[in-house]
């Protein structure tokens, strides 16, 4: 979607540059690049969060092969969506998906395993168990933050790749101030500042005022502690900001820098009344905050660190009963 809006730029980009390997588009094989030499690359934009083993073959591959790799998207940012899943351990994982899930018609006690599943009889990548973004499986240098990339972000990405000055290694291809600051609806709000004594979902609201800043009505709006870039197209669609664009430079937890804004707009000091207007505008705070950040977030190293300590505890308790057994 992001490179298809691109549409006569792209064309136009063409007489610039050639695509060598692009899976949903041309025929290229993982043998095409392992044949080029390293480095022969000058730039690879890769997408989405690595899940399985054949995915970080690729990005370790492209890496060898690129100058320069740049994240694409906010899966390969942050860890996307599809983060969420490191909330769950992998056995539960698999046991939804192909025991519990609620469209699972199950038949025994199947499951996949590293060679194939049922009648298939093919190798199959290992499952991690979590999802990681790009950086957390190797070098990146350059970001480009949406969900999906909106086409003038990465437009103005590849101008400043293919210009004799680029940026330095590390940027966020996008803007450098909060969506606020490209916000139609910013003025709307008071200078003074405002509280909110209840938050809602888009669902639950019959009228959007179009005039008026959605903090101001309640809608849990993003756009404050979110990186700008996208011309506010979901305020423009009447809807909030979700955080697609992560992070403005300086701050290390997204999902905590969106708790800590909503909270102090809160406008109560009881405790029972907070916990009230939090339980019924903020259902999901987990989605709310962390939908596309969780895996680089502090909240998910203490989360996986939790996990190792309780395997080795298992372990141990495991070696320690068969040891018991056997001498008995």
């Amino acid at each position: 979607e992001a490179v298809v809006d691109l549409a006569e730029f792209l064309l136009d980009a063409l007489e610039q540059i050639e695509i060598v390997f692009w899976p949903v588009a041309m025929d290229f094989k993982i043998e095409d690049v392992e044949q080029l030499k390293d480095g022969e690359i000058f730039a690879s934009f890769i997408n989405g969060a690595v899940l399985l083993s054949d995915q970080e073959e690729v990005v370790r591959l492209l890496r060898r092969k690129s100058q320069v790799v740049v994240a694409f998207g906010s899966c390969s940012h942050q860890g996307g969506v599809p983060g969420l899943i490191n909330t769950h351990d992998r056995q539960d994982v698999f046991d939804y998906y192909y025991h519990n899930g609620p469209t699972v018609q199950r038949n025994g006690n199947e499951m996949p395993t590293p060679t194939g599943a049922k009648a298939f009889h093919v190798a199959l990548p290992e499952y991690y168990g979590k999802a990681r973004p790009l950086n957390q499986v190797i070098e990146v240098d350059y970001y480009i933050p949406g969900c999906a990339p909106p086409p003038n972000v990465v437009k103005d990405a590849l101008l400043q790749l293919l210009s004799d000055s680029p940026p330095p290694r590390g940027t966020v291809l996008a803007g450098a101030y909060s969506l606020c600051s490209e916000c139609p609806l910013n003025e709307t709000k008071p200078p003074e500042g405002f509280k909110i004594k209840q938050f809602v979902r888009p669902s639950q609201v019959t009228h959007i005022d179009p005039n008026t800043c959605l903090l101001m009505q309640g809608l849990p709006c993003l756009g404050p502690v979110t990186r700008s870039g996208c011309n506010a197209l979901c305020i423009k669609g009447h809807m909030p900001c979700t955080g697609c664009f992560g992070p403005l430079d300086g701050v290390r937890d997204f999902g905590a820098a969106a708790l800590s804004f909503l909270a102090s707009l809160i406008d109560s000091n009881e405790e029972a009344e907070i916990q009230r207007i939090i339980d019924e505008g903020l259902p999901d705070p987990l989605g709310t905050f962390y939908m596309y950040s969780f895996p680089g977030s502090l909240l998910n190293e203490v989360l996986q660190k939790g996990r190792q300590k309780a395997r080795a505890w298992r372990e141990r308790e495991e070696t320690v009963e068969a040891h018991s057994t056997e001498n008995q």
